[in-house]
């Protein structure tokens, strides 16, 4: 964004299945924690690049200017991840999030998360959740 072209390897990684189911989850979740958490302040619908291409299907994220900015980051992350397969990022050792977003990220994910179930989410939290916990179980046995 910020009036300069799009990044192509954006385009190109954004036209990858998982990364763009991956990404629309990822706003999702953030579309519940600004709800949430910043329903007082003014908030429009996202203006970023995978917005741009569609990748926000079924209802692009209504964000305040916080949570916009923080979720054009989590695109960007996630589009150039170069783990493949990608895991949790709770879960990587190779972390690319900068410090204070990833703080960030984690309150947001622990927030949204669990009010996910009533966004439609259920099955999917439920994947989640046992993924993390055979994560788990594979690390601490290793």
């Amino acid at each position: 964004m910020g009036g300069t072209a799009m990044n192509e390897r954006f385009r190109e990684r954004m036209s990858d299945a998982h990364v763009r189911a991956d990404t629309r989850t990822v706003g999702d979740f953030v579309g519940i924690y600004c709800e949430g958490n910043h329903a007082d302040r003014v908030r429009a619908a996202l203006q970023s690049d995978a917005a741009t291409l569609g990748v926000y299907t079924r209802k692009t994220p209504v964000l305040c200017d916080e949570c916009a900015e923080h979720l054009r980051y989590a695109e960007k992350r996630r589009a150039y991840c170069a783990r493949d397969p990608k895991p949790f990022c709770a879960h990587c050792d190779t972390q690319c999030y900068k410090p204070d977003k990833l703080a960030w990220q984690r309150t947001m994910m622990r927030y949204s998360g669990p009010r996910s179930v009533w966004h439609g989410y259920a099955i999917a939290g439920i994947k989640h959740a046992l993924e993390a916990l055979k994560y788990r179980k594979q690390h601490r046995d290793a």
